[in-house]
C-alpha cells in the first residue's frame, strides 16, 4: 500500500453497499480497502489489518458454491464484523447452523437488543430498540459455540451475534445505510471500542503522506498534468504542485465543450488558487469540426477522445522540457471497479488512460510513468483534500461531469447553435438548484436537439426542443435514486429556462432510477 496506516480489510462478497462499507470506515477517520472474497489469508494478512469487516452478497450460504471466508480468517485473532451475508457466513463456518427464514425480512425492521447485548461494547451509546434495514431470506438458527445472541426482531430469533473472548462479531441488517439510524455508531463500536483502532486517516495525514510519495517518486524530473476542469484532476494537480512545484506543468486543453464560465475558472481560479504552471490550448474550433454532423453518441466520444489525444501531443510537443512522469486523477473506485483495489499497484506502470476521462488512450510511442495520489481516495474525500489544499469551492464541489462534456448531453449534432441553448438552460437549472447541492449527486440538463415540440410564445404556436432535468442522489454513482424536487422549485425552473431560453418550449424530469439508467443520457 503506498499508505503508512494498517487498514481495515473490507471483504466483498458481491454485496450492493460493499463501497458504501469502506466508505463509512473512512468516515470513522480509520483507513480501510475493499478485496473480493476470493483474496487469500496470506494476501489480506500481508497487510497487517487492523480489523476486518465482512460484507452482504446476494448468495444462499447453504449452497455449495457460495462465497466463503477465506480459510483461516477466524482463527487468526484479528476482529471481525460480518454484515447479513457475511454474519451468516461466521456462523456456517464457525459451525452454527442456517436456515431458510420462516418470513424473510425486507426494508426497515424493528430491533431489540437482548440482556447480554445490553452488556456488550457493540450497542454502547445506542437505544434497545432501533429500526434497522434488513434484506435477507436465510437466518441463524444456531449459535457457533462460545457466542451470544445480541439482538432479535420480531421474526428473526438471532439478528446479532458476538464471541467476545475471540471479538468475532456479527449483524443480520445493514448498519452501512443511511436507514439504519444508529448504523455508524454500531460500526464505530465495533472499531474503537472493540478492535481499539485509533482515529489517524485525516486531510492532513493523506495531504503529507502523498506528498512525501510524490517527491520519492518523481525526484528532481518533471511530471505533466491534463486537467479537464473536473474536481479529480484538479485536487491531482494542486497535491503534485504542492509536492514538486514548478517542476509540474499543467496541460488545460479547450475542447468548447464545457458549461459556461468554466474555462475560465481553470484558467484564472486554479492557478490563483495553487500558483501552477498551466499551458492553455484553445482547439474548440478543431473540436466542433470533427464533430459536425455526427449524432451517435459512441462516435461523439471516440472522435474527443481521439481529437484530445492529438490536442494534447500537440501541446506537449511545443513544450521544451521532458516529462517522464502523467498525473492522473484516478479515484479508489476507478480501481476497485478495474479488478485492481489493494493489491494493485500502478504507480510505475507505462500510462493506460481510463477511456472517461479527457486524456485517453495515449499513443504507444508517447510513455509516461503514472502518478496516481487519489488513487486510495473516494470522491467525498477528495474534495476534503482539495478544500485544504485552498482550491476555490467552484472547483471543489462541482459536481461529477463527463469528460466529453457537453456533447453527450445533447441528443442530436453537437454545434454552436446547440451548445448555446444547453449552456443556457444548464446556467439557469445550477443558478436554481445550487441550494440542494448537498443532498443532489449529480443534475444533467440533457438537451434534445432531435426533437421538437409545439408550445405557445407570445400567444403564438412555436415549435421549439424539450429539456431534461437529471437529478440523482447517489453514494457513489454506481447506484442512483431520482432526486425528488419541490413543486415550486421545479416550477421556477421550467418557467425560467421556457421564459429566457426561447429555442426551448418544455422541461421535463427524469424519473428513472440506476439501474437500468445510466445518469448520462449518451
Amino acid at each position: 500500500m503506498s499508505v503508512n496506516r494498517n487498514p481495515v480489510v473490507v471483504i466483498d462478497f458481491g454485496a450492493q453497499y460493499a463501497e458504501l462499507i469502506a466508505r463509512r470506515v473512512r468516515e470513522a477517520h480509520i483507513f480501510s480497502v475493499l478485496l473480493p472474497y476470493t483474496t487469500s489469508c496470506d494476501e489480506i494478512f500481508a497487510l497487517n489489518p487492523q480489523a476486518i469487516v465482512l460484507t452482504g452478497g446476494p448468495a444462499d450460504v447453504s449452497e455449495k458454491d457460495a462465497p466463503r471466508i477465506p480459510k483461516g480468517l477466524l482463527d487468526a485473532g484479528v476482529p471481525v464484523f460480518g454484515i447479513c451475508y457475511g454474519f451468516q457466513e461466521i456462523a456456517n463456518t464457525l459451525n452454527g447452523q442456517t436456515r431458510k427464514a420462516r418470513v424473510g425480512e425486507y426494508g426497515l425492521v424493528e430491533m431489540q437488543v437482548n440482556n447480554v447485548g445490553q452488556k456488550n461494547k457493540l450497542f454502547e451509546n445506542m437505544p434497545d430498540t432501533e429500526e434497522v434495514w434488513m434484506s435477507h431470506k436465510i437466518e441463524v438458527s444456531n449459535l457457533p459455540e462460545g457466542f451470544k445472541n445480541y439482538a432479535s426482531t420480531l421474526d428473526t430469533k438471532i439478528a446479532a451475534f458476538g464471541n467476545e473472548d475471540k471479538k468475532i462479531y456479527g449483524v443480520q441488517w445493514h448498519p452501512e445505510v443511511v436507514h439504519t439510524e444508529y448504523g455508524q455508531q454500531m460500526l464505530e463500536n465495533f472499531l474503537k471500542k472493540i478492535a481499539n483502532i485509533k482515529e489517524n486517516w485525516t486531510a492532513d495525514f493523506i495531504i503529507e503522506n502523498q506528498v512525501n510519495k510524490i517527491r520519492s517518486q518523481i525526484g528532481d524530473k518533471k511530471a505533466i498534468c491534463g486537467l479537464s476542469g473536473g474536481v479529480d484532476s484538479a485536487v491531482a494537480a494542486a497535491l503534485v504542485n504542492k509536492a514538486i512545484g514548478k517542476n509540474l506543468k499543467c496541460v488545460f486543453i479547450n475542447h468548447g465543450l464545457l458549461r459556461e464560465r468554466e474555462e475560465k475558472s481553470v484558467e484564472i481560479d486554479f492557478c490563483k488558487s495553487t500558483g501552477a504552471n498551466l499551458l492553455v490550448a484553445n482547439d474548440s474550433k478543431l473540436f466542433l469540426e470533427k464533430l459536425k454532423g455526427v449524432k451517435d453518441p459512441e462516435q461523439k466520444r471516440k472522435i474527443i477522445g481521439e481529437q484530445f489525444i492529438r490536442s494534447f501531443e500537440k501541446a506537449v510537443s511545443s513544450l521544451d522540457d521532458d516529462f517522464g512522469f502523467l498525473v492522473q486523477g484516478t479515484l479508489y473506485p476507478d480501481i476497485v471497479e478495474s479488478g485492481g483495489g489493494a493489491k494493485k499497484e500502478a504507480g510505475a506502470s507505462t500510462a493506460n488512460i481510463k477511456s472517461h476521462h479527457n486524456v485517453g488512450g495515449l499513443p504507444d510511442d508517447m510513455k509516461f510513468e503514472l502518478v496516481e495520489p487519489l488513487k486510495n481516495l473516494f470522491k467525498d474525500e477528495v474534495r476534503e483534500i482539495g478544500k485544504a489544499l485552498g482550491l476555490p469551492d467552484f472547483i471543489v464541489k462541482r459536481q461529477p461531469f463527463p469528460g466529453p462534456g457537453l456533447a453527450v448531453r445533447i441528443v442530436g449534432e453537437v454545434n454552436g447553435r446547440n451548445l448555446s441553448i444547453l449552456r443556457a438552460a444548464d446556467e439557469i437549472a445550477r443558478e436554481v438548484l445550487e441550494p440542494y447541492y448537498e443532498k443532489i449527486w449529480q443534475c444533467p440538463i440533457v438537451l434534445l436537439a432531435d426533437v421538437k415540440t409545439v408550445g405557445v410564445k407570445g400567444d403564438e404556436r412555436h415549435f421549439g426542443h424539450p429539456i431534461v432535468l437529471r437529478p440523482v442522489a447517489s453514494e457513489d454513482a454506481m447506484t442512483a435514486d431520482w432526486f425528488e424536487l419541490p413543486k415550486d422549485v421545479l416550477t421556477k425552473v421550467s418557467n425560467r429556462i421556457t421564459n429566457e431560453v426561447k429555442e426551448i418550449t418544455r422541461v421535463v424530469v427524469d424519473v428513472t432510477q440506476k439501474p437500468p439508467g445510466t445518469i448520462e443520457w449518451e
